[in-house]
C-alpha cells in the first residue's frame, strides 16, 4: 500500500499501505501487567492480528524513542483513548508490545502538518496482514494527536500512524484519533525540522536524514511521570 498525502490538497487523504495498487490516572490492572510480560517480539510480517479480547483498559502509555542518523533525540510519551477508538488502541498496543514498531522509520515529515511512521518497509507501502475498521470520533486533530493513516477506504488502517504538528481541521471526523503525545513534544519539534526532499508524488516530505523509532514500549503512566 503506497502511503501518500498531497499537502497542497490537504483536504484529500492520508494514505497508509495495504497493497501498492492503493496508493486519565489509575494503576495498571494485574491482567494487563501480566500481558505486558508475556508477549514476545515478532516481526510485522509474521505477526497475527490481535485477538478481539486483547485488553486495552488501564492507564498504560506508549513511549516512542527516536533517533536521527543514529543519534538518540529523546522520547515522546502518548496516552490512549480506548473509549473513543478501542480497536485502534488495541491494534497499536498489540504491534508495539510485540516489538514490531522497533527500528521502523518515520518516513514522511511535513512541518506544520504531521510526521508519519509505522511502515515496516520504511517507504509508505507496507503494513501488517490485516486492516482496522474506522472509528472516527469527536476528538480534533491538534498538535501531538496520534491518528491512523489509511487509504481512501475508511476501513483500511494497518500499522501506519501519524503525529499531528499543527491543527489540520480538515482531517477531523475522517481519520481515527486514538491518542495524544503529552510529554516530549520537543522531540516532535526536532523531527519536523529534519530537512526533506521531494517524493515520487512530488511532495516535499522525504526525510534527508534517517529518522527511526528505535523502540515503542507500552508502560504504566507512572513510569514516565517524573
Amino acid at each position: 500500500m503506497r502511503t501518500s498525502v498531497t499537502f497542497l490538497f490537504a483536504a484529500l487523504f492520508i494514505f497508509a499501505g495495504c497493497k501498492r495498487a492503493e496508493k486519565p490516572a489509575v494503576p495498571t490492572p494485574p491482567a494487563e501487567a501480566k500481558k505486558m510480560e508475556a508477549v514476545q517480539k515478532i516481526p510485522m510480517d509474521q505477526l497475527p492480528k490481535w485477538p478481539a479480547d486483547y485488553p486495552v483498559t488501564g492507564d498504560s502509555v506508549a513511549v516512542i524513542s527516536v533517533s536521527i542518523d543514529g543519534r538518540p533525540i529523546g522520547d515522546m510519551a502518548a496516552e490512549f483513548y480506548p473509549d473513543k477508538a478501542p480497536n485502534h488502541v488495541r491494534n497499536f498496543k498489540w504491534i508495539a508490545e510485540h516489538g514490531a514498531y522497533d527500528g521502523v522509520k518515520i518516513h514522511r515529515i511535513i512541518k506544520g502538518f504531521m510526521i508519519q511512521g509505522g511502515d515496516p518497509r520504511g517507504d509508505g507501502s507496507g503494513g501488517p496482514n490485516w486492516t482496522v475498521n474506522a472509528e472516527f470520533n469527536d476528538i480534533p486533530h491538534t498538535r501531538g494527536v496520534l491518528s491512523m493513516a489509511r487509504t481512501n477506504d475508511p476501513n483500511s488502517a494497518g500499522s501506519q500512524f501519524f503525529v499531528v504538528d499543527g491543527a489540520p481541521a480538515h482531517l477531523n471526523g475522517k481519520y481515527t484519533v486514538f491518542g495524544k503525545v503529552f510529554k516530549g513534544l520537543d522531540v516532535l519539534d526536532q523531527i519536523v525540522n529534519v530537512p526533506v526532499g521531494t517524493s515520487r508524488m512530488n511532495e516535499n516530505s522525504v526525510p534527508q536524514e534517517t529518522v527511526v523509532m528505535t523502540s515503542v514500549k507500552i508502560v504504566p503512566r507512572s513510569a514516565v511521570m517524573n
